[in-house]
């Protein structure tokens, strides 16, 4: 049995006579006659009864109506989630994140994505970066979200934006008492880093630009993550340097400040994935972070270039 038999013998039921029932499919009469006598022959079961007026539904043919009406919009949405499947709309992506994103731009970014397309599940996963890299060689994960990114051979890493900086303080901190901050508030006061682990990593980033700027940090710790780094700076543990993600982080005697140096220094944050995947679905997810990144590229100002546009806005006013 066929389904083009199902839809046959339905297109009759509904027309109630064979001649309409052709004229509607586009096939001549005599063929479409076979082919609901063999499918009676199929079934096992008088199907139609012939009247002066066409054809009228025996009481099995009633029942075999509502069953193949079922199969055949169970056949129909199949092939619909098929199609959509086929195109991006319908299935699964697993996702690996990692610590500051997960407070401010990943949400943001695959909210938007969910929105667009609610019947694509999305399966997060917590990992370190090297657990990502693992996970991505082994086909566990789809997709990964990190921060400074080394070529690994087999994965492709796209920066989708780049977040300004800010300095996390003590409440009671001088540095709290002042709009914003620079690099060298960081020289001679106890500095916390983060995250320990796969090298290089934030802190090589801290240290580097702190290297840049002409003096050495008084590291007293090094963290797992930034919501220890944030609690020990909280209790007056030391200055931590933190992405805006990070600052949605509320803590009682804890402030942020925004870096104000030229260049305003900033700190990237990439999709990993693997350079052979060609999934339809991960690459829809892709375009639409895409999209939405640039968006937020244009919100993601450093305090510097909000006082130069002030003070050019004064100037013209």
């Amino acid at each position: 049995m066929e389904l083009r038999h199902l839809r046959y013998f339905v297109c009759v039921a509904e027309e109630g006579n064979v001649g309409r029932a052709a004229l509607r499919l586009h096939i001549s009469q005599p063929p479409l006659t076979r082919q609901v006598r063999d499918l009676e022959r199929e079934v096992g079961a008088k199907l139609f009864e012939r009247t002066h007026r066409g054809v009228e539904l025996t009481n099995a043919g009633a029942v075999f109506l509502d069953e193949a009406r079922r199969i055949l919009e169970l056949a129909d949405a199949a092939t619909e989630r098929a199609q959509r499947a086929g195109k991006g709309a319908v299935g699964r992506i697993d996702i690996a994140l990692f610590g500051t994103g997960i407070f401010g731009v990943i949400p943001i970014l695959l909210r938007r994505f969910r929105d667009d397309y609610p019947d694509v599940k999305l399966v997060l996963h917590n990992m370190t970066k090297a657990q990502q890299l693992e996970a991505l060689e082994q086909d566990r994960i789809d997709l990964a979200f990190n921060r400074l990114m080394r070529p690994v051979p087999g994965l492709v890493s796209e920066v989708l934006l780049r977040e300004p900086l800010f300095i996390a303080a003590p409440s009671d901190h001088p540095i709290a008492k002042r709009p914003e901050a620079r690099l060298r508030d960081f020289e001679g006061n106890p500095v916390v880093v983060f995250p320990t682990g796969t090298r290089p990593s934030f802190i090589d980033y801290f240290l580097d630009l702190c290297t840049n700027a002409g003096f050495s940090p008084n590291v007293v710790a090094e963290v797992d993550d930034v919501v220890h780094g944030l609690a020990l700076v909280a209790t007056g543990g030391g200055l931590c340097l933190v992405p805006r993600s990070a600052t949605n982080l509320h803590l009682p005697g804890l402030t942020y400040r925004p870096l104000r140096d030229d260049p305003c220094p900033t700190v990237d944050l990439c999709c990993i994935r693997r350079e052979r995947d060609t999934s339809p679905i991960l690459a829809r997810l892709l375009e639409s972070m895409r999209e939405t990144a640039a968006g937020l590229d244009g919100r993601e100002v450093c305090a510097d270039e909000k006082v130069g546009k002030r003070k050019r806005a004064r100037k013209k006013a």
